[in-house]
């Protein structure tokens, strides 16, 4: 059978391998550049049907969509290679729109400076940003039915799949080749024909959800140092189970992910100043919180963490007991 359209994906960690998997799954042809890569992500695209092309050039040459999933501190960078691949190309471009989402965890502001970039460098190519909300893509056991101790619904689609909100003026639903389709497949919603809305949104929702996490980590930290972690965990799971759960999860799943969250909640902060208006001294809550992540990256063990070789961190306890080594070893330092 044809593939419906060909997408290329930069880069391919753990949501960009969930995505290809879910669109692979669903006729779509799926392409990177993963050049210079570790061998983690040279392995991740072995293991699946993903095309691996030697230059960002031919990823464009390829590809009628190119979603862009890395790190927050390379957004900017990876638009400027795109920008300076489709350049190359010549005069002529390509004989059908290229359309690019930026689906990184950035500010508006920053979602602007990129789209200025497209604007200025590469104009034909149709830029939108988005925001990821909820984990990679994964098969689901079985099609669920509806929850009715919820008040939401739950899917029964196949596939467990986050949500992808994106803004600006070109809708996926209005793209020639399959843009109907693969919005429905990725579970995307287009919110605004403005850029910044939806990556204003994906902060929003992180504020909560990492933020939350952040004070668990200095919580449970904190209570293990005191010798009362099990009585906290107690009240906790008794007096609010689900923020307990929450917290559980967050923490214990944090590790790997905790250097990519540090530039994530500083992007959150000027999201709140920006456009909520929180400026000023005491306001920025969450140039603290990248400091928490900061320091699981940088100054504990946890930092040493890949999603696919876990050894710490795995239960409250031992990040507790990791982040209390850390930051006594950096007490011990400034002393």
């Amino acid at each position: 059978m044809a593939k419906l359209a060909t997408v290329g994906i930069l880069s391919i960690g753990e949501m960009g391998m969930g995505i290809a998997k879910l669109l692979i799954a669903h006729n779509y042809h799926v392409v990177t550049n993963i050049e210079g890569r570790s061998e983690d992500t040279h392995t991740r695209a072995r293991q699946s049907s993903i095309e691996t092309l030697p230059t960002d050039t031919a990823v464009v040459q390829r590809a009628d969509y190119i979603l862009s999933i890395v790190p927050p501190r390379d957004a900017l960078a990876t638009a400027q290679r795109i920008t300076t691949a489709f350049s190359s190309l010549g005069p002529e471009g390509k004989p059908t729109p290229l359309y690019y989402l930026d689906l990184n965890a950035i500010s508006p502001r920053s979602a602007r400076e990129i789209a200025a970039v497209f604007h200025s460098a590469a104009p034909a190519i149709r830029f939108l940003d988005g925001g990821i909300i909820g984990g990679p893509p994964s098969l689901a056991a079985s099609a669920t039915k509806e929850n009715t101790t919820s008040n939401h619904p739950e899917t029964s689609h196949p596939w467990k799949r986050p949500s992808i909100h994106v803004s600006g003026a070109h809708p996926l639903s209005s793209a020639p080749i399959a843009g109907a389709n693969l919005e429905e497949v990725l579970n995307s919603k287009h919110i605004s024909a403005e850029i910044g809305p939806a990556s204003g949104l994906k902060c929003c929702f992180a504020s909560t959800s990492k933020g939350f996490t952040a004070i668990c980590i200095q919580a449970f930290t904190t209570a293990a140092q005191l010798g009362v972690l099990e009585e906290l965990k107690e009240e906790i799971s008794t007096r609010a189970p689900g923020l307990f759960q929450a917290g559980t999860n967050g923490v214990t799943s944090m590790p790997p992910k905790a250097y990519r969250w540090v530039r994530e909640m500083q992007e959150i902060a000027v999201t709140h100043a920006d456009d909520g208006g929180f400026e000023g001294e005491g306001m920025g809550i969450f140039d603290a919180v990248a400091r928490v992540y900061d320091s699981v990256a940088n100054e504990t063990v946890l930092g040493e963490e890949k999603t696919e070789r876990r050894k710490r961190g795995r239960t409250v306890e031992d990040v507790a007991a990791a982040m209390g080594e850390g930051l006594a070893s950096k007490k011990m330092k400034k002393e």
